[in-house]
């Protein structure tokens, strides 16, 4: 059950009734209109009701910190992951389809997506050498879904846990969220498939997903790729060698993939980093039209290795999970993962900063 199968069966039945009444015509009498005055009363007593439970929503409640924290900015990161969700989960109002414990679903989307970009500037502190950062974030998802578990088995009627759960699935899961990260997703996945409160056709789709956010996670060495380039030359990502690798699965005609290659071109240090060794951006092909591919290969940089899976098992094979083209990942000089399908403007503003 996703967010768009709750808000748009009651957006049609809200613009049906104000159609219905706005049709009607005339000083609205039974003799003019065909219709009986019992309709009149329901319909206000309806208005009355959407009014009533509009007037009971809120603005989702902020946390404050304590003064005793004032002045350390760590402890204070620490304290608002750890308690962001406190005030909201304790209060009270209306889960419906526009609103979640009466903060409307405006307010509380931008307070998830404040909330992960907390996380994604605490998990920016990790190195494959020292993941504790990243963990400390993950404890961030740990707490929010305890808060979201407890208030679901407080009120089992509530409908808190389904339309937050899509909600934290969509900015952290989705691919074609701006702020996706499957590192912090994992948690949220694996506690949901263990959770009571999930249903048992989701409890699958969680574990599925939890498998998959588990390839490739931050610090892990990927697996090694073999490509063949537009001049039959075999080689593989392990023999690039350069301080960072982006790796950039394509297709050619892909809007997204021209979206990329121009952002990645934006940066004025581009052909300089790779020059430098500083930076190889290796772009492959993981699928079986080979002569679109060839003619599309001079629409890329000449100082990209650009080439395509010739064992045509990279996409199957299961080493990398390339949910969505266009896909970016970001190693490290052993080929760790800093980042996987990662946004474009999160890759580059990392290499903003090398």
């Amino acid at each position: 059950m996703t967010i768009t199968k709750h808000i748009l069966p009651m957006a049609l039945l809200l613009t049906v009734a104000a159609c219905g009444g706005g049709n009607r015509g005339g000083s609205g009498s039974e003799e003019e209109t065909g219709l009986p005055d019992a309709i009149e009363s329901v319909s206000e007593e309806a208005l009355a009701e959407e009014n009533a439970a509009a007037a009971e929503l809120h603005p989702f409640p902020l946390t404050s910190v304590p003064m005793i924290y004032s002045g350390d900015s760590d402890a204070e990161a620490e304290y608002i992951i750890n308690h962001f969700w406190d005030n909201f989960f304790n209060g009270s109002g209306p889960t419906g389809p526009n609103s979640i414990l009466g903060v409307p679903d405006g307010d509380v989307e931008q307070a998830l997506a404040n909330f992960i970009a907390i996380l994604q500037e605490k998990k920016a502190l990790a190195t494959p050498d020292d993941i504790a950062p990243l963990n400390q974030a993950r404890k961030g998802i740990r707490s929010l879904f305890s808060k979201l578990e407890h208030c679901q088995n407080a009120n089992p009627e509530s409908h808190v846990y389904v339309r937050m759960a899509d909600l934290v699935s969509k900015y952290l899961y989705d691919p074609n969220s701006p702020v996706r990260d499957e590192d912090l997703y994992l948690p949220f996945a694996e506690a949901a498939e263990k959770s009571a409160c999930t249903s048992e056709d989701m409890r699958a789709a969680y574990k599925f997903e939890a498998s998959q956010c588990r390839i490739n996670g931050f610090g892990q060495t990927v697996p090694d790729i073999k490509y063949c380039d537009i001049r039959g030359h075999k080689g593989n990502l392990y023999s690039v060698k350069a301080d960072y690798t982006m790796l950039f699965f394509s297709n050619p005609g892909c809007n997204a993939c021209k979206e990329i290659v121009n952002e990645v071109l934006s940066r004025g240090y581009t052909d300089r980093f790779i020059s430098q060794g500083k930076l190889a951006i290796v772009n492959i092909y993981i699928d079986e039209e080979i002569s679109k591919w060839r003619d599309y290969v001079p629409n890329y940089p000449s100082s990209w290795i650009n080439g395509y899976d010739y064992t045509f098992k990279l996409r199957s094979s299961g080493t990398y999970d390339i949910r969505a083209i266009p896909s970016l990942y970001l190693l490290d000089s052993r080929k760790r993962v800093l980042m996987k399908d990662a946004p474009t403007e999160t890759v580059l503003s990392y290499l903003d900063k090398i």
